[in-house]
């Protein structure tokens, strides 16, 4: 288990906080693996600072693609025209899930 520290905008770290945001859409550029630590740091992009709130979250599934590994489901032109998605599903608490 690793702990890694990313930078995270006001709107998705309250979000985060609150409980509303329970995924996170990141550049692949870095290793993160099931069960590391992600150390969330709220950024200011207007101040270029940090604003000293942080909060952590251990991290469920890590999915990776490539970008050809997307056009196997759509166009390099869809995408461009709707962008991606990250959706986070949670339990429907119906008790048959």
């Amino acid at each position: 288990m690793r702990r890694i520290e990313k930078r995270l905008w006001p709107d998705g770290f309250q979000r985060v906080l609150d409980g509303r945001k329970t995924y996170e859409l990141r550049l692949g550029d870095y290793k993160v693996e099931e069960g590391d630590i992600l150390v969330l740091k709220e950024w200011d992009p207007k101040s270029s600072s940090y604003t000293g709130r942080t909060l952590e979250r251990r991290v469920g599934h890590v999915g990776r693609w490539m970008q050809e590994e997307l056009e196997m489901y759509w166009t390099v032109d869809q995408i461009r025209q709707h962008g991606l998605q990250a959706i986070s599903l949670l339990p429907v608490n119906s008790g048959s899930d």
